[in-house]
């Protein structure tokens, strides 16, 4: 199973971005694609935030890169030219083509992956997680639960179609984000002892709901 981002590296990247680091090198300091540093950062920041700070990000970089060649009369610096030459006379480049000798060809698998047993431990029994002493989660105004499919959380969509229909509850660990997440005709309401959802695992699971949703972990009642 692939590493999860702790709770503790989900704070220092907010705060880095937050500081002016960028996605490539949040990638490179923490060891996740930028892919999971972004889909963490938009989840917790918002779409439209992280749109905003990202794009501040890459105008300082455009505005540093056209200052650095402008005054150079838009070519490369002298030590790019020695390094381009130096390439061409070692026959690194030919005419921007690679030599045919560093083509390789892929041969194509031909039988298929069985990945099903890693999707199995795509759930931890919740019983094995200690979970936060506070949470919050979405009810409608009646305070009954709000269930959904897996299959309508993002994160999850690798899963088995048998798994993607399980019913799962959403639990949050702040909440604004919570509320970011809730309608009109809903509420948020604060759990301030969690070891409730073990003990009221048996009625949730007649209830047709066997899965509950925090963050990157998907936990099985």
């Amino acid at each position: 199973m692939s590493k999860r981002l702790s709770e503790k590296q989900k704070e220092e990247i907010i705060q880095s971005f937050y500081n002016g680091k960028t996605l490539d090198e949040l990638s490179e300091e923490f060891k996740f694609t930028k892919l999971t540093i972004t889909r963490h950062l938009k989840k917790y920041l918002g779409d439209n935030k992280f749109r905003e700070i990202n794009g501040k990000k890459k105008l300082l970089s455009n505005t540093f890169l056209s200052n650095k060649y402008s005054s150079k009369n838009d070519v490369l610096e002298q030590s790019d030219k020695e390094i381009l030459s130096q390439k061409n006379l070692k026959g690194d480049f030919n005419d921007g083509i690679a030599p045919l000798d560093q083509f390789l060809e892929l041969v194509p698998l031909d039988y298929e992956i069985e990945n099903s047993p890693q999707k199995d431990l795509s759930s931890i029994s919740i019983s094995d997680v200690d979970l936060p002493s506070t949470v919050y989660m979405i009810v409608d105004k009646n305070s009954e639960l709000q269930t959904k499919l897996i299959k309508d959380c993002p994160d999850w969509q690798f899963l088995s179609e048998d798994e993607l229909l399980r019913k799962t509850i959403e639990i949050y660990l702040d909440l604004k984000v919570a509320k970011r997440f809730c309608n009109k005709e809903e509420k948020v309401i604060k759990v301030p002892n969690t070891e409730v959802f073990k003990i009221a695992s048996p009625i949730l699971l007649s209830k047709g709901i066997s899965r509950i949703v925090l963050l990157d972990k998907l936990i099985s009642l």
